[in-house]
Parts: structure tokens; C-alpha cells; sequence
């Protein structure tokens, strides 16, 4: 059953006349049942981690919407407090962490194999979800790339420009690489554990790898893509991995190929036909549709949607936005756009 689902098929390489459907962040504020079951939550953190909420707000746009996939609701950020950081969520701000940014401070952290206790929770939610979506609906687990992560945990929130990351490599590039090197371990096991748990594929969200330029970008978000992928391809062979080295520009060029991914996932930044050119040649592509269009709605949505689809359709294509969904966002205009594309375009 699973080779038949749209979003497996992609992943393995089909061309489909329609391709399969998500969106990141699918499970979001901008649903009224979502806001409704974090209420009954109390916090975001207890949402993820009661495992039948989580499970739920999961579901809420498979039902509203049918996607073809469905992504584990989790933050990227439970991987650092799984291995000892202290990590809480500023009403209005988003989330705080205490900071890695010394060898006492990375001594003090949890080795990698620790971290399951702790994210058993995340894995509970997982095994609720392979019971319960429909079965043409792939399950899709998740984690942030090192890179992303270790700019949280250095700066103890997120920056526009990853600035303290930058630093602490510029500054103690051994005890950044040796944090580095514990987060990569601990999403190998993380990840890993999703797979046993019954998501299908996984993806890799690196939300910062475009702030990396040059070598830095090699050694520190395509390394450690190669690493991770390679680790769960040995342990769970035939599980596809999707990555997302956002805004990464150029260096979506030879991406798959170099980390062995099975599909790159494109922002919004580069246009859908130079990726159909220089990045689809290699195999799956997911994206890259502009989030403000799931606000603006109209036919411009109509459009975007149409052309996005035509610049992909020569190759395994899973149509996506280039970001994720804000909370702005209207839930008619996803109707919309889900409408317009199962249409044939």
C-alpha cells in the first residue's frame, strides 16, 4: 500500500499528471480547530507533547483538505531539550532556549542515545497517526538539520542573520563543531525512531542553511545532510529522506546527488522554472508556490498554482509552498489551491 500513495511515488521518482499535495506547517494557527485544541492544550509545548492532541491537530487538515501526506506535529526545537537544554515559549515572542556556547556548557548536555525517554511522547504521536490516516495519506516524520538547531541553541532564540552561530565559529570553532557533531547523533537516533514508529518518510528542515556561503555551507549543512542520510538509509533501507536547505540558491544545484536525498525541497526564492532546469534533472523536487498566496488568495493564486505545476510537470514533482503557511493565512484559498491542481492546473 505504501508504493501506492502519490506522495511515495514522487518520492521514488514517478512522474505523476498531478502530483501529490502538502503543506509545511499544515497543522497551524491559521485553522480554527487547531487554535481550539491548543487552547485545550494549555501551551504549545504541551500540545506536542501530549500525544493525542498532537495526533489530532495532525489529522484536523487531512480532514478539511486531504492532502496526500501529512506531517508529525513537533517543533525542531524538542531535539535540544531532549538533550538538556531548557527550552520554554515566550507568548508572542516564540521560543527561548538556555545557551550552548562553551565546553562546560556542551558537557552538560545529554549524550545522543539519552534522548529517548524523553521524546517517547513524539514517537506515541507517530504510532496513533500510522493507525489512523487514511491509507492513501503518507505520514511524513521530521527534524531540524544541525545547523538550524545549533543556531538556536548558541543564541537562545532565533535571529535574522544567525549572527551568534556565526560567531562562536569565527570564535571556538571547536566546541561549535563538537555541538554540531552531538546534534547530528541525536537526529540520527531521533529520526531514526520515527521511522520504527511508522512514518514513511522523513524530512530535514534546514530553515538557515542559506546564512552558510561557501565552504562553511559544505561543512556545515551539506555534511551533515550526507551524514544523517546515510545513517538511516543503513538502518532503514528504502525509507526516502526529503531535505530542505532553505534558500540555499545555487547550492540546490547537486544537493540530492551530494547527500543523498531523495527530494530537494525549493523555497520561493528561486523560480520554479530554473529549478525545473538545473535541480528537478536529479530526481523528486518539492515546492515552491509563495505562502502569501494562501493570504491573498484570487486569481493569482489560480495562477501560481497553474504555473508551478507547468514548470514541474516533466519530472517527479511534490507541489508545495516555498515556506510554510502563516497564520494569517485563509483556509479558503487552501481549498483553493487543492482545488485548482487536482483540476489538472
Amino acid at each position: 500500500m505504501v508504493r501506492e500513495k502519490k506522495l511515495m511515488k514522487a518520492l521514488a521518482g514517478e512522474t505523476q499528471a498531478v502530483p501529490p499535495v502538502w503543506m509545511m506547517r499544515q497543522a497551524g494557527r491559521y485553522l480554527p480547530e487547531y487554535r481550539a485544541t491548543r487552547a485545550k492544550a494549555g501551551d504549545f509545548l504541551s500540545l506536542c507533547y501530549t500525544p493525542d492532541l498532537a495526533a489530532e491537530v495532525t489529522l484536523q487538515p487531512i480532514r478539511r483538505f486531504g492532502f496526500d501526506a501529512a506531517i508529525l506535529f513537533a517543533d525542531i526545537l524538542l531535539v535540544p531539550q531532549a538533550l538538556g537544554a531548557e527550552l520554554w515559549f515566550e507568548t508572542g515572542e516564540g521560543p527561548r532556549l538556555s545557551t550552548v556556547t562553551t565546553p562546560g556548557d556542551l558537557a552538560a548536555l545529554k549524550d545522543a542515545q539519552d534522548i529517548h525517554d524523553h521524546l517517547a511522547p513524539v514517537y506515541e504521536t507517530v504510532r496513533i497517526l500510522a493507525r489512523e490516516l487514511p491509507d492513501e495519506t503518507a505520514l511524513i516524520g521530521f527534524a531540524g538539520a544541525p545547523w538550524t538547531v545549533a543556531t538556536y541553541m548558541i543564541a537562545g532564540r532565533g535571529t535574522p542573520d544567525q549572527g551568534p552561530a556565526h560567531a562562536l565559529i569565527a570564535e571556538d570553532r571547536a566546541t561549535f563543531e563538537a555541538l554540531l557533531e552531538r546534534i547530528t547523533e541525536a537526529t540520527i537516533e531521533y529520526l531514526s525512531m520515527q521511522i520504527e514508529a511508522g512514518a514513511e518518510t522523513v524530512k530535514l528542515f534546514d530553515s538557515w542553511a542559506g546564512s552558510l556561503k561557501g565552504e562553511d555551507f559544505d561543512k556545515y549543512a551539506l555534511a551533515p545532510a550526507r551524514r544523517i542520510i546515510a545513517a538511516l538509509k543503513a538502518r532503514h533501507p528504502g525509507t526516502p529522506v526529503i531535505a530542505f536547505p532553505r534558500e540555499a540558491n545555487e547550492r540546490y544545484i547537486g544537493f540530492a546527488k551530494a547527500t543523498g536525498a531523495d527530494c530537494v525541497a525549493l523555497d520561493n526564492s528561486v523560480s520554479a522554472s530554473w529549478a525545473a532546469q538545473n535541480v528537478q534533472k536529479d530526481g523528486c523536487v518539492q515546492g515552491n508556490l509563495a505562502p502569501k498566496h494562501m493570504v491573498t488568495g484570487g486569481q493569482a493564486l489560480i495562477d501560481e498554482t497553474r504555473r508551478v505545476v507547468e514548470a514541474f510537470r516533466g519530472g517527479p514533482h511534490i507541489f508545495n509552498l516555498g515556506h510554510g503557511i502563516t497564520p494569517d493565512a485563509d483556509p479558503e484559498n487552501v481549498a483553493l489551491m487543492v482545488e485548482t491542481l487536482r483540476a489538472g492546473g
